[in-house]
């Protein structure tokens, strides 16, 4: 499957679906592609994975599956029964359970697997793992990458500070998600390895994830707009 560069996707990251939708209204033909992560699908289920599918709109179900191969493949089947076109899953779950989700998801649904999340620091990721200092996350995020494709997965959720390195690797067919992305002039809030989407664009992302810069934005719509303008 070919994949265009640089699509932007906004973060539904609400625990109210209602509130959601009103993102979804507010934003009208603007926006065709949304994320539904942990806190909005714990909060509305499937049935809001639906609405947006009802609505027109494309889904990337942001789960960060990690469980028994098993487990995952069933998830994952039910995530493209939902319509769903972009699903996530952790790297760090292992060669037979990305296989098993990308098996199970089928043509339609593509399986991206989580690198190293763009809140952690590499110190942080040190000590999770028992690791010493990690000075360069790079080859890190390049090492779960090649695993996830070895194993079928599209691509993988990165940070753009890895984006550009994983491009030169992996080559123009494989799939970088970038999240944590902020416009010029924001905070990073709990975000450590940020980047701007036409940063982000630049170094070879083919999907780029607005969430707080854009929902967050006291104009959502100027934002979005910028944002979009900005990869022109």
């Amino acid at each position: 499957m070919e994949h265009p560069r640089a699509v932007p996707i906004v973060a539904l990251d609400y625990a109210d679906p209602e509130l959601a939708l009103a993102m979804v209204e507010q934003l009208g033909t603007r926006c065709d592609f949304y994320k539904v992560g942990s806190e909005l699908f714990t909060a509305a289920g499937p049935e809001v994975v639906k609405e947006l599918r009802r609505r027109g709109a494309r889904v990337f179900l942001d789960l960060k599956l990690h469980d028994i191969p098993n487990t995952v493949a069933r998830a994952a089947g039910v995530a493209a029964d939902l319509g769903a076109s972009l699903l996530t899953v952790h790297a760090t779950g292992g060669p037979r359970m990305i296989h098993a989700a990308v098996e199970a998801s089928g043509p339609l649904c593509e399986v991206l697997a989580v690198t190293v999340l763009t809140s952690l620091s590499s110190a942080e990721i040190a000590d999770a793992w028992g690791r010493g200092a990690i000075g360069d996350l790079r080859p890190e995020v390049t090492r779960l990458a090649e695993l996830a494709r070895n194993a079928g997965a599209a691509g993988v959720v990165c940070s753009g500070e890895e984006a550009g390195a994983l491009r030169r690797h992996m080559g123009d067919a494989f799939v970088l998600l970038v999240p944590g992305l902020r416009l010029a002039g924001d905070a990073a809030g709990d975000q450590t390895r940020v980047v701007t989407p036409r940063a982000a664009a630049d170094a070879g992302a083919s999907y780029l994830v607005l969430g707080r810069a854009v929902t967050a934005a006291p104009d959502p719509v100027a934002a979005f707009e910028g944002a979009v303008a900005s990869l022109a």
